[in-house]
């Protein structure tokens, strides 16, 4: 065995500093030396704001608590993203970390709630999922006031200021013993014999050797993409968004909803994120269908306040990297791969990587099996996440809109063709390996945009129409009643985040 010594992180940001802060913590036991190389005259993209719950398994694995990055990141709770005017406009629906009601049985709960709507109940799925609720009223619950049943199954993610999370997690790995060099690369060199990476100089004439690299170095790919020549995987023929704007405004007045909005526009959407101490907004678009000039426009229209800093414009083609592992080589981030942030998923990407990363970890003789590995479930989980986006596209109403128009004649991948074929026909689920997004996700979407099997599952008639009535109104009764106990999300916040005592400071 000859274990990893060395491993250069190339770029700072969220990426590189998530992986400088998860590596130090995961291989301590290792004694790995770790360096971070980046630039502070490079800006970082930093629009990121929304998170998937998984991102609170991470704050535990580098040593930090919920209430400590809340605290330090200006951050709020989010239980999940509105999406207003996707199917028409006017019309909004929700996504939400829960479940929907209680099965019975061995039923799914939606047949239940599909038998009654075929008897003309119109109540809509969402009255039947406490996440959604606690949202759409702006409250938030402990977990001990949860119900003692699948109706308390929810989970939380959160808001926060990206450049905040990054300078949180830089303290956290310098603490822990992480090198950084504020410094330009200048070139890289790589080894002659096996074409591994070698070293780093600095515009400086400095040089930094490693074993094992991590590019972070964003959408430029640094080492994955210039220096290795891996090629790039273009999904454009599915998803065509390759434009975003994101500028910050001041707070409106009003206090923070625990959720994210993504709002439909006619050549893509615009996001709404809530913080404590601003609102960060995006517009992502294509640029076949509307100018930059124009989106910009737009969005600075529609803020709720006084912009904040200059519109940070970003170009980009969605896709990935053919491998994500080459070499001695590993990319996280833009690096790697970039799916717009219509689900958030940009920071979970890079988690997953560095869990996966740890998992194969390899020594200085590389097995090429573990990159194969590697690079095999991150490819699936890129493929199962364009899915999810593209389903919401593929199922909007928007017509007369030649960007939405396009979008809805798009041809399904054939991943997400079976999903359909298999939800409308009975109303069942297609489980596929490496999915971020599980049934109640994909629920969410189809309700939401009122995307209905033909008929519910036969083994719903176990009750009658009387019976059904009866049992869901007691479950939308008691997620009434739970909510009630519920605080204002600006007073969970206060009490959550609280002021750091004087030995703290």
């Amino acid at each position: 065995m000859h274990p990893i010594r060395s491993i250069v992180i190339v770029g700072g940001g969220t990426a590189g500093w998530m992986a400088a802060a998860y590596l130090s913590r995961q291989l301590g036991h290792l004694r790995p030396a770790i360096t971070v190389v980046e630039s502070s005259a490079i800006g970082t993209v930093g629009v990121g704001e929304a998170t998937v719950p998984a991102i609170r398994d991470f704050f535990a694995a580098v040593g930090l608590t919920d209430a400590e990055v809340l605290r330090e990141t200006e951050g709020t709770i989010k239980y999940g993203i509105r999406f207003d005017g996707w199917k028409v406009p006017g019309h909004r629906f929700f996504h939400p970390f829960g479940l929907y009601g209680v099965p019975a049985r061995g039923v799914a709960f939606h047949h239940y709630w599909l038998k009654l709507r075929q008897t003309g109940d119109p109540t809509p799925l969402a009255a039947y999922c406490l996440a959604a609720k606690l949202a759409e009223q702006g409250r938030c619950l402990e977990p001990a006031r949860r119900p003692a049943n699948d109706l308390g199954v929810f989970d939380f993610a959160v808001h926060f200021d990206a450049s905040r999370f990054a300078a949180l997690l830089r303290r956290h790995a310098i603490a822990a013993g992480v090198t950084h060099f504020d410094a330009r690369i200048g070139r890289v060199e790589r080894d002659s014999l096996t074409g591994n990476v070698a070293a780093v100089v600095l515009d400086d004439g400095r040089r930094i050797e490693g074993e094992l690299w991590i590019d972070c170095s964003g959408f430029r790919s640094l080492l994955l993409g210039e220096a290795l020549e891996v090629p790039y995987v273009d999904w454009r023929r599915w998803l065509p968004v390759d434009r975003a704007i994101a500028v910050p405004c001041r707070l409106s007045g009003a206090a923070p909803k625990p959720f994210t909005i993504a709002t439909a526009r006619p050549a893509g959407w615009q996001w709404r994120i809530p913080l404590r101490h601003r609102i960060g907004n995006g517009y992502v678009y294509c640029s076949d269908f509307v100018d930059d000039a124009s989106a910009e426009a737009m969005l600075l229209e529609g803020l709720d306040g006084e912009p904040l800093a200059e519109p940070n414009r970003l170009r980009f083609t969605t896709g990935h990297r053919a491998r994500f592992w080459d070499h001695n080589v590993v990319g996280l981030g833009l690096a790697s791969g970039f799916l717009e942030p219509l689900e958030s998923t940009s920071i979970s990407l890079i988690q997953t990587g560095l869990e996966r990363l740890v998992r194969f970890f390899p020594d200085r003789g590389f097995d090429p099996r573990l990159a194969t590995i590697f690079n095999y479930q991150s490819v699936l989980e890129f493929e199962r996440l364009r899915d999810f986006l593209l389903l919401h596209y593929q199922a909007n109403g928007r017509r007369g809109e030649p960007f939405w128009d396009q979008m809805r004649a798009t041809v399904p991948t054939e991943g997400l063709q079976l999903k359909l074929d298999t939800w409308r026909a009975n109303g069942e689920f297609v489980r596929r390996e490496w999915e971020t997004f599980q049934d109640p996700s994909w629920l969410s979407l189809y309700a939401g945009f009122d995307d209905l099997p033909q008929r519910p599952s036969p083994l719903a008639d176990q009750f009658t129409t009387a019976e059904l009535t009866a049992t869901l109104a007691r479950m939308r009764a008691a997620i009434d009643a739970t909510v009630a106990q519920a605080e204002p999300h600006a007073a969970y916040l206060a009490r959550m985040v609280g002021e750091p005592s004087s030995s703290a400071r």
